[in-house]
């Protein structure tokens, strides 16, 4: 077994934790005996009641139709389940399949939920039977269910060094995508394997490779059939590993994700409404050490907040890359639809293994599992359809079933609506959120609230099953002014000051990993911003960023460190639209444009040469390290005299009207090439997108580069912005730093 999967394992002797006012406290238990094993985890817990998983692992021979029965010794009462039909009679309980768990393969599991009443303690059963066989955790004793393994275990060898950041434990995201008459088959190298790993692929049973492959992690696998099967093994010191698990196929160059689309509904005022498939994130819900997908749904009814009118609720899933859904938290009538309403955090926090969700919570939103915050009744829209009183909650979620894990007090809270800039609750509704390293070494929550005027930020740790506030920013206090007025639509997160410590670039504020002010250059709010090692002939990490403010720079390039501009353009109005990245190797560094200039100037702000035909996202996607364009649905390759076209996205849309923007788009399967995940036009999948051309670069994971990693995290933040690492990447690059990290 990998070292750093886990499975929640406790004697069943364990009881219940007494819940603290404003959390949420969970035990786990597991019973078992001769042919399976049953795992048994309380939730969450509130007065009077509880919430519980239940997973049963079938041990012995494939069954088809079970029963689950055991007995509360303390006199619990089960008053609603989930994926199974729960009965009860007296103590003794009895949980039965329905039609889509009814058969359990051996080795294979089956899961349940259901929420119950308590009083007193709250005592884990002592014993489960499936179908009448007490489970002990053992398989039946006269012959193994399971041969002996016949290869060695990990499948990745270990870490190079035991380094500060915390990360993810991933596995090679193997895929084989269709490339001409052959397959391009490329796979994760890790951040811990920066040198000394060569690799092995496998055609079925098949080497294909003449000799251990040292440099980029990509083969081009000419003639093979479509829907060959691959896996790859890594090679350390001569000695080949265990292989991976078999590469996700892309026969026509994607993957479909199949959705399930919510229902549509109609609002008071009488309009119908339907759904589509929106921003998307990722992370380790399970700690398998492969992705899942965290969506969010759009009502066609979504408004911006200067808008007014009802909304539909908006729901957000969990998606295993082969389409199970995992959960749906449905945030209720009191969570008002838009970009700038519902921004969701996807990652590891507490560094157990399995990523958590957290978002903005009120009174009526249900857990995956069906838990209900606050009042389900209560509905504080008024007539214009804004959300302008009652309660305000943050909650993280349990990534794994979407249960909850932790609830509090949102903070910044609303206060006087008028106090952030108008009175009809445009710009107190403005939110942000990301995620930082702001002690170097485990991630914290970002939370935010306003721009235009008043910015206050929080930042929560989450750590033992509880979220706990580590500091507020508030532009009204005193020494922070200078941050007022200073936000955009997006926020970025990166180490500017090189202390190991990961600042928020809030605009054109930066606020230090302490939650003080660091610097601003006063240039106000603007729609677009990129921050990275932009100009890597001078120390540090740069800023770009565009400004709507028609007596500041349209657009300005500044030390991110002490916020001096280094140059920018006259001011011209609203500039809306502004990128910056090595796109073209004519010139050293990066290269900045933005809709209210013309041309494409270089590093020092020198116009070199036409302006490209969009100014939206990016991607890396060909065989160089130069950056690509990516706008709507297609990805072209800037040249002087004009476009390329590389993809067009077939059956998919964009997401945010006018943005134009991917549900995703990152380094999230294979080499360190970013895919890109658009839905399709029905919203019953989404399509995931992988370059087929093979490249020699050969970097690590950028998913395991501090900076991007958060960057994949916050880039559904109102108006989606593409990732960047805290490293050069581009024409001319050197060789990566090798990153400080642990995988967890």
């Amino acid at each position: 077994m990998h070292p750093s999967r886990h499975r929640l394992t406790l004697l069943a002797a364990t009881t219940a934790a007494t819940v603290a006012a404003g959390t949420l406290g969970t035990v786990v238990a597991s019973a078992a005996a001769v042919g399976c094993r049953v795992d048994y985890q309380i939730t969450n817990q509130w007065q009077g009641g509880f919430g519980a998983n239940v997973t049963v692992t079938n041990l012995g021979d494939p069954v088809n139709g079970w029963a689950l029965t055991w007995s509360y010794a303390a006199g619990q009462q089960v008053t609603q389940a989930w994926n199974a039909v729960v009965t009860q009679s007296g103590a003794q309980v009895t949980a039965r399949n329905v039609d889509h768990n009814v058969a359990i393969a051996t080795n294979g599991s089956a899961s349940f939920g259901f929420n119950g009443s308590w009083a007193g303690s709250n005592p884990v059963p002592g014993s489960f039977a499936l179908n009448g066989t007490t489970c002990t955790g053992a398989p039946p004793t006269d012959e193994p269910t399971t041969p002996p393994p016949t290869t060695p275990p990990p499948t990745t060898p270990p870490p190079t060094s035991a380094g500060v950041v915390q990360m993810e434990d991933l596995d090679r995201g193997l895929i084989s995508v269709r490339s001409g008459s052959g397959n391009l088959v490329s796979w994760r190298l890790l951040g811990t394997e920066t040198s000394g790993v060569a690799f092995n692929i496998y055609r079925g049973s098949t080497r294909v490779n003449a000799s251990p492959i040292a440099g980029a992690t990509n083969y081009l696998d000419s003639g093979a059939a479509a829907g060959s099967a691959y896996t790859v093994r890594a090679v350390v010191g001569g000695a080949e590993q265990a292989a991976s698990a078999p590469a996700l196929q892309f026969g026509a160059g994607y993957l479909d994700v199949p959705l399930q689309v919510p229902a549509g509904g109609s609002t008071p005022s009488g309009e119908s409404y339907s759904y589509s498939a929106s921003d998307a994130s990722v992370g380790d819900l399970n700690g398998d050490g492969s992705y899942e997908i965290v969506l969010k749904w759009e009502p066609s009814n979504a408004k911006d907040n200067s808008q007014s009118g009802y909304t539909g609720n908006v729901y957000v899933d969990a998606y295993t890359l082969t389409g199970t859904r995992l959960w749906r938290v449905d945030l209720g009538r009191n969570i008002r639809a838009g970009a700038h309403y519902t921004q969701f955090q996807v990652y590891d926090y507490d560094g157990d293994g399995r990523a958590e969700v957290a978002m903005k919570t009120a009174d009526g939103t249900r857990s995956g599992t069906g838990q209900l915050i606050g009042s389900s009744s209560a509905d504080y829209r008024n007539s214009s359809g804004y959300v302008l009183s009652g309660p305000e909650y943050l909650t993280m979620f349990n990534g794994q079933t979407g249960a909850i894990a932790s609830t509090v007090n949102y903070d910044p809270p609303r206060g006087t609506v008028s106090s952030w800039g108008d009175s009809y609750g445009n710009r107190v509704d403005r939110f942000l959120a990301g995620t930082a390293y702001l002690d170097g070494q485990r991630p914290s929550l970002i939370m935010a609230r306003g721009y235009y005027t008043r910015a206050v930020i929080a930042a929560w740790d989450f750590r033992n099953g509880t979220l706990t506030k580590r500091w507020t920013f508030d532009s009204n206090s005193s020494g922070n002014g200078a941050a007022a007025g200073q936000g955009n639509h997006q926020l970025s997160v990166a180490d500017v000051d090189a202390d190991g410590r990961q600042e928020i670039v809030y605009g054109a504020a930066t606020i230090d990993d302490n939650g003080r002010l660091l610097h601003s250059t006063g240039n106000g709010h603007g729609d677009a911003m990129h921050v990275g090692d932009l100009d890597p002939g001078r120390a540090g990490l740069e800023v770009f960023k565009v400004d709507e403010d028609a007596s500041k720079p349209s657009s300005y390039f500044a030390d991110a460190r002490t916020g001096q501009v280094l140059w920018s353009t006259p001011a011209s109005g609203d500039n809306g639209r502004g990128v910056s990245a090595d796109i073209w190797a004519g010139s050293p560094g990066a290269e900045s444009w933005s809709s209210a200039v013309a041309g494409l100037a270089n590093t020092r702000g020198q116009n070199v040469g036409r302006k490209p035909s969009s100014a939206n996202f990016l991607a890396w996607w060909d065989g160089d390290a130069v950056r690509e364009l990516l706008d709507g649905t297609k990805i072209d390759k800037y040249g002087t005299g004009g476009e390329t076209r590389l993809l067009d996205g077939s059956g998919v849309a964009s997401n945010n009207g006018t943005k134009s923007t991917p549900a995703l788009s990152g380094d999230i399967l294979g080499d360190w090439r970013e895919e890109v995940i658009w839905r399709t036009t029905d919203s019953r999948a989404l399509r995931i997108y992988s370059t087929p051309t093979p490249t020699s670069t050969r970097i690590y994971t950028l998913m395991h580069d501090p900076q991007y990693r958060v960057a994949i995290a916050w880039q559904n933040t109102a108006y989606n912005q593409p990732p960047h690492p805290g490293f050069f990447i581009g024409n001319g690059m050197g060789t990566p730093p090798t990153p400080d990290i642990h995988l967890r």
